[in-house]
């Protein structure tokens, strides 16, 4: 496990941090690489045994090397932090998946029309195709958090081939403003089954990046059909992907592709079952839910998973710091912890006796026995609380906070800009260039945009805790 932790380069006086897993981060695209291997070798004429060579991977090997390696939580000291993020191979091991991910689908559709194979074969094409896909959400994930276009139109590049391009607008927007609230459909609920959850986030979540979208476009005079519809333009990509490869391979390849494609988007919903199971942020004094928080993401250090999903299991840091990239995802002593890494748990999560056995004592320790603090399936609710007895209600004042912000007025030798900056992201709001894609134009008043209005970069913060920018004055 020491080869994998982190190290720091005390020959530089501890001033230079080494990435330790920086070579080990080339697992993450190697995964669609593995897919399109074993494809490739089928068309090749080896046994269709090769197209399971993925679930493999995804479901047992690295499962196995997680609980061998253990967990590595160690975090890159914040002085490295500017580094990591400047240094482009990072970012080019993320833009890396893509090519392999696009290869998997379109031999793969291929070999689905052309290959002659048996039931069990096209079972284990389907599963590759739509795990190298899925697991393509999560690229997407890491790329849409950013904030250059290149990245963001890559992430709905990726999104293509698995038909869930609304992702991008819901998950940005939406679910890491509402995340762990009743509000959000991605957020599971203790005593909710996945395939309870599942209808519920995917109908959920398009609704909600089509409302997202519509009140943006509102905001600047335009029609929620408009080609500048965010959910619209990558809806096309999927639409022009699989139009083109059904023109040339006929009507089955299109079978194949919605096949993936379900299975990859349902990987993304319970990967999101468990990402929040039972959390709930509360509902303070001026109600509105308390800021997000790393207690509200389950977390895994599960070293094997994280290499292979850009550290997406570092999901409290995640939801705390959004734009934060993944070599740079810290762990924090006071999350709650999963038991294993995604792979596991994810097999977990497809059988409900075994899921509540595992994970509801867990969900009950996080809230200290008071399931009135937890996010409960509202069907079983009375249950749940018979079951874990619950004690009697009380007022809870833990994270109670007020409307009123108080804004500390300048000292002498400082003047307000006008500008208002994000206190998550450092996301700032100058009226003077307004935010055109959200619909405040140049010279828009800060005092006209609603206080429900969320940082379009990180969505952690709204316009209210937002603080004003201040400068040094000039001294006479």
């Amino acid at each position: 496990m020491d080869t994998l932790q982190s190290t720091v380069d005390v020959s530089a006086s501890r001033s230079t941090w080494i990435d330790g897993k920086r070579w080990l981060w080339l697992m993450s695209p190697a995964l669609p690489l593995i897919g399109l291997l074993s494809v490739v070798a089928v068309l090749r004429g080896a046994s269709g045994a090769w197209l399971f060579a993925l679930p493999i991977v995804f479901y047992v090997l690295a499962p196995l090397m997680d609980w061998l390696l253990g967990e590595d939580r160690v975090n890159a000291p914040e002085s490295a932090v500017p580094a990591l993020d400047a240094d482009a191979y990072y970012a080019r091991i993320v833009y890396a998946y893509i090519p392999s991910q696009y290869a998997v689908t379109i031999v793969g559709a291929w070999l689905a029309v052309n290959g002659h194979l048996v039931w069990w074969e096209m079972l284990g094409l389907v599963l590759t195709a739509g795990m190298a896909n899925g697991v393509g959400i999560n690229t997407a994930h890491e790329l849409g958090h950013k904030t250059n276009s290149l990245e963001r139109w890559l992430a709905k590049i990726a999104l293509a081939p698995v038909a869930y391009g609304h992702f991008f607008i819901e998950h940005n927007k939406g679910h890491h403003k509402n995340v762990a609230t009743p509000d959000d459909p991605a957020s599971s609920r203790m005593g909710e089954t996945f395939y309870h959850f599942l209808p519920r986030t995917v109908v959920g979540s398009l609704r909600s990046a089509w409302a997202i979208e519509r009140e943006r476009l509102a905001r600047q005079g335009k029609s929620v059909w408009s080609i500048d519809n965010e959910n619209l333009q990558a809806w096309s990509m999927t639409v022009l992907m699989f139009g083109a490869l059904t023109l040339w391979l006929g009507p089955w390849a299109l079978l194949f592709l919605v096949a993936q494609a379900t299975l990859g988007f349902t990987l993304l919903e319970v990967v999101n079952y468990l990402e929040h199971y039972g959390l709930l942020r509360q509902k303070l004094a001026d109600g509105r839910y308390e800021r997000c928080q790393p207690c509200h993401s389950w977390n895994s250090n599960h070293v094997v998973t994280n290499l292979f999903l850009y550290q997406l299991q570092r999901h409290s840091d995640h939801h705390a710091n959004p734009t934060r990239r993944y070599q740079a995802l810290r762990h924090f002593d006071d999350s709650p912890q999963l038991p294993s890494g995604y792979g596991a748990m994810v097999l977990l999560a497809y059988v409900p006796p075994l899921w509540f056995w595992v994970m509801d004592k867990r969900v009950v320790a996080h809230h200290g026995g008071d399931l009135r603090k937890a996010n409960l399936y509202p069907p079983r609710r009375t249950q749940l609380l018979r079951r874990w007895s619950a004690p009697p209600a009380a007022a809870d004042t833990t994270n109670a906070r007020t409307t009123t912000t108080t804004v500390t007025p300048p000292a002498n030798n400082v003047q307000s800009t006008g500008c208002f900056q994000c206190p998550n992201c450092s996301y700032v709001y100058d009226p003077i260039e307004g935010c055109p894609h959200e619909g405040f134009p140049a010279g828009y008043a800060w005092s006209r945009i609603p206080d429900e209005w969320a940082c379009p970069q990180c969505a952690v913060r709204e316009k209210v805790d937002f603080k004003p920018l201040i400068k040094e004055a000039a001294l006479a």
